[in-house]
């Protein structure tokens, strides 16, 4: 069950929270093989300024910037949680969310630090 926040502009959450959230989940499924019902996303849209970061950093040229943190049960290999930040970024270049602008965050913890409506 990855619990899901994102973070972006205002006006991209206006015009296409919807999109960005599909696309996000579609990519779970994709390459987290989580089952579809398992879908818990939080969006925190910012205003003007409130995003900041450096337009260089390790050498990527960002214009904006859309944070999706990811907290999840340790489980996945390396090459899983390249292949879901990669299916991300695929999933998000239609909507106009350039591969560039986008940051990742998977945190893991264990079964054990959760509890999602029953023990």
């Amino acid at each position: 069950m990855p619990l899901i926040h994102v973070h972006l502009d205002r006006e991209v959450f206006e015009k296409s929270h919807e999109d960005i959230g599909n696309a996000i989940h579609d990519a779970q499924i994709e390459a987290l093989g989580i089952p579809a019902d398992d879908r818990f996303q939080i969006f925190q849209p910012h205003g003007a300024a409130e995003l900041k970061f450096d337009p260089g950093y390790n050498g990527v040229e960002r214009r904006d910037l859309l944070v999706i943190r990811v907290t999840a049960v340790h489980m996945y290999p390396v090459a899983t949680k390249q292949a879901f930040f990669r299916a991300v970024v695929d999933k998000l270049e239609p909507l106009g969310i350039r591969p560039q602008d986008v940051l990742i965050s998977l945190t893991e913890n264990g079964f054990e630090d959760w509890y999602a409506g029953r023990i």
